[in-house]
């Protein structure tokens, strides 16, 4: 039977940067028994979004109105969607939602205001 491995403790941070500056330049091996390691889920958990400015061509953004008129879901809602499921497609993954899941859930929120 393998010995356990003696684990370090992990330092105490003045701040919450301390610790990011810390975790970015060590490794966790040496601090954290991965094989004890449980899956968190966050269900109301947010992303953070960051605001952008986004050139398109007159057409494709009159296009992409109408869909999302046609989808009763504010057009920036539905290229979200688009985006986001392109992006887990080109990365080989698949998105989490189906894209019409997506809108009618968006389609709900805007909706309740």
């Amino acid at each position: 039977m393998a010995k356990r491995k003696q684990l370090k403790p992990i330092p105490g941070f003045r701040s919450e940067a301390d610790e990011r500056a810390f975790w970015e330049t060590h490794d966790t091996v040496p601090y954290v028994d991965w094989s004890a390691a449980r899956v968190g889920i966050f269900p109301n958990l947010k992303p953070s979004t960051q605001t952008i400015s986004l050139r398109l061509p007159a057409s494709l953004l009159a296009a992409l109105k109408i869909l999302a008129n046609k989808r009763d879901v504010p057009y920036q809602s539905l290229l979200k969607v688009y985006l986001a499921d392109r992006v887990a497609h080109e990365l080989g993954r698949e998105p989490v939602q189906t894209p019409n899941q997506r809108i009618q859930a968006t389609s709900r929120k805007a909706a309740r205001g």
